[in-house]
């Protein structure tokens, strides 16, 4: 009798194990997001389960911030199989074009996630969702939209290295802050590509136009990022942009130089 129950006590935890992952419920992933970047961006009301469910998209200083900001409506995702990778499929009616899907390939000690090409914008939001992040966004209080470009990419972590192929632009429009008695600063262009030299990805800031002109590159790998770049008021803006000049970096006169890493 002992060898006969040995196989049904298998079947029995298999089929345990197969419920509860086909009915893990959505706070997971939650939880997994709100671990994995340090409590800054949650998944707030989470409801469904990690194959399909949706929440709230939260921006938040971090444990112990009384800084929040919440995107409106809900973010919807769906979970599937595809080969020996998971295809996740998001959709939010605010901020998404359409309904856009990552290829997650995982493997001992790497991971890739993949954005397939076609169409170009992906989604904007309202840059006032980053005053959620706490200091200095709470001061800043930017206006505008954010809107992610590309016609696809891959990214890919190895040994702690970063590697990206293809690439992307986040593009500000229509920039505001209230330290600035100005309608509008600007509209600016954040381009991200990989750098086949060193492994990471190269930054380049540019401005489209504006009263504040911001131009800078930089790098991100090994951890770490690096940017130099410079800000300035066009003719006739100095003494409106006087204040966020001080705030943007290091003034050299007519210049604020911004220095990260």
């Amino acid at each position: 009798m002992a060898g006969r129950a040995w196989p049904v006590a298998a079947g029995v935890l298999l089929g345990a194990i197969v419920a509860l992952l086909a009915f893990a419920p959505a706070s997971w992933i939650a939880g997994m997001l709100e671990r994995g970047t340090g409590g800054r961006l949650l998944l707030a009301d989470a409801r469904g389960t990690v194959w399909a469910g949706s929440a709230v998209p939260v921006l938040t200083g971090g444990p112990g911030s009384r800084d929040a900001s919440a995107l409106p409506g809900r973010l919807e995702w769906s979970v599937g199989l595809d080969g020996a990778a998971l295809e996740v499929r998001l959709r939010h009616d605010c901020c998404i074009t359409g309904t856009q899907a990552l290829r997650i390939e995982p493997g001992i000690g790497r991971w890739r996630i993949t954005l397939p090409g076609g169409g170009v914008l992906r989604g904007q939001w309202p840059a006032s969702w980053l005053e959620g992040l706490g200091t200095p966004w709470n001061t800043v209080q930017p206006g505008g939209v954010l809107r992610l470009e590309s016609g696809g990419f891959g990214v890919e972590s190895a040994a702690g290295r970063w590697r990206l192929t293809g690439g992307a632009d986040l593009v500000v429009e229509g920039a505001r802050s209230r330290l600035a008695p100005l309608p509008t600063l600007g509209s600016y262009r954040l381009r991200l590509r990989g750098d086949d030299a060193s492994g990471g990805i190269a930054l380049e800031l540019s401005s489209a136009q504006g009263p504040l002109l911001l131009a800078g590159r930089g790098r991100l790998g090994g951890g770490r990022l690096q940017f130099r770049g410079e800000a300035r008021a066009a003719e006739g803006a100095e003494l409106a942009l006087g204040n966020l000049l001080n705030i943007i970096g290091r003034r050299q006169g007519a210049l604020a130089v911004i220095a990260i890493g």
